[in-house]
């Protein structure tokens, strides 16, 4: 199979997947919350004492499936009798989604660093590392499925090279196997404006700062072009456009539940990021977004190419850029069915990880 017949482009909603598993409903018993003691040995920090915070919920004996968001991302993917406030992908899992929670165990965890806790360079096989210790301790022998967006794609195939044995398919969004230098420079600058913040003893705004360049690193010139086309306003003696509301709320609310080290330490997480496509043994389906600045479709291309007939892309046309994970529900949630409950899937009735006791604190 070449290239060309590898690459599926869907600019409209796919069909959903035939014979998956009827939706039940989920009990209080099928939510496990809590965190998991280990010692990660990290790539450039050494070894670490650290507290892996996990979710998990679905009925005993359902295909395992870890998502993974951006690096902002946490645990709590959706809500559930633990928390019923909303998770970061919430719509993803409603009953009836392909992720649905009452048919699959949908395992979630926050990110090493995502506590501000390890003030040194964090490394994305650091993260992959920490997810096996993380089945170890909750006596998953593997996983059905890795669904990673952004950050957690880049995490996904570090699992993928560095514990292959521990997932049989992968699904990577808006991630590939390297950092493009056009939005390295990106993060470089957002970086530079948090330690702006510092020096003039405004930590908040700085960061704030950064999260704004960050949403127009997210979302693409078509969409703003749509959303914000109003004239300038002069508000006190200074001209305000049309998108500056969005991005100070955006901001604002970044700053109210991400710490500045966490963010600092991930950010360079993902300029830190290598790895080869030719050590992924795993079947990965790669989705690109026709317009996402930060993952663009060659750097997408060239990581089916290292795949070889491991890999398969799948592209999405969408207004949202990198953010079409979290903003293209219906259609990421098709394709989701197609990829793993359709030929070729992994993801049926009796493909269910293993599962042995283990101590879980």
């Amino acid at each position: 199979m070449n290239l060309a017949e590898r690459i599926v482009a869907s600019s409209q909603p796919l069909p959903r997947a035939a014979g998956a598993m009827r939706p039940v409903r989920i009990s209080d018993a099928q939510v496990r919350r809590g965190g998991v003691d280990a010692v990660l040995a990290t790539c450039h920090a050494g070894a670490r004492r650290l507290r892996l915070n996990y979710e998990l919920v679905g009925p005993e004996g359902a295909p395992v499936v870890f998502v993974a968001g951006g690096i902002s991302a946490s645990r709590h993917v959706a809500a559930n009798a633990l928390e019923p406030e909303s998770g970061w992908v919430q719509g993803l899992l409603d009953p009836g989604r392909t992720l649905d929670p009452s048919r699959l165990r949908v395992l979630a965890f926050d990110y090493v660093g995502a506590d501000g806790s390890i003030d040194a360079p964090i490394d994305t096989a650091d993260q992959a590392d920490a997810v096996a210790l993380l089945l170890d301790a909750l006596g998953i022998e593997s996983l059905a499925s890795w669904v990673g967006y952004s950050y957690g794609a880049l995490v996904g195939l570090q699992l993928a090279v560095r514990h292959p044995q521990r997932l049989r398919r992968l699904v990577a969004v808006s991630g590939a196997h390297k950092a493009h230098p056009y939005a390295a420079a990106w993060r470089a600058l957002q970086r530079k404006a948090v330690a702006l913040g510092r020096l003039q003893c405004a930590d908040a705004q700085g960061l704030s700062l950064a999260r704004q360049f960050a949403m127009l690193s997210y979302r693409t010139p078509e969409e703003f072009a749509e959303r914000f086309d109003a004239p300038p306003v002069i508000c006190n003696g200074q001209v305000r456009v049309a998108a500056e509301d969005y991005l100070d709320a955006a901001g604002a609310k970044f700053v109210a539940r991400v710490g500045e080290t966490a963010w600092l330490r991930l950010s360079e997480s993902i300029d830190l990021h290598q790895v080869d496509p030719a050590k992924v043994n795993v079947p990965t389906t790669v989705v690109a977004v026709e317009g996402d600045r930060l993952v663009p479709m060659a750097d997408a291309v060239a990581l089916i190419e290292g795949l070889g007939t491991r890999g398969r892309l799948r592209v999405l046309r969408s207004p949202y850029g990198h953010d079409a994970f979290l903003k293209e529900i219906d259609r990421v949630d098709a394709l989701l069915a197609t990829e793993l409950f359709g030929p070729g899937g992994q993801l049926t009735p009796g493909a269910h990880a293993r599962e042995f006791s283990g101590v879980v604190a």
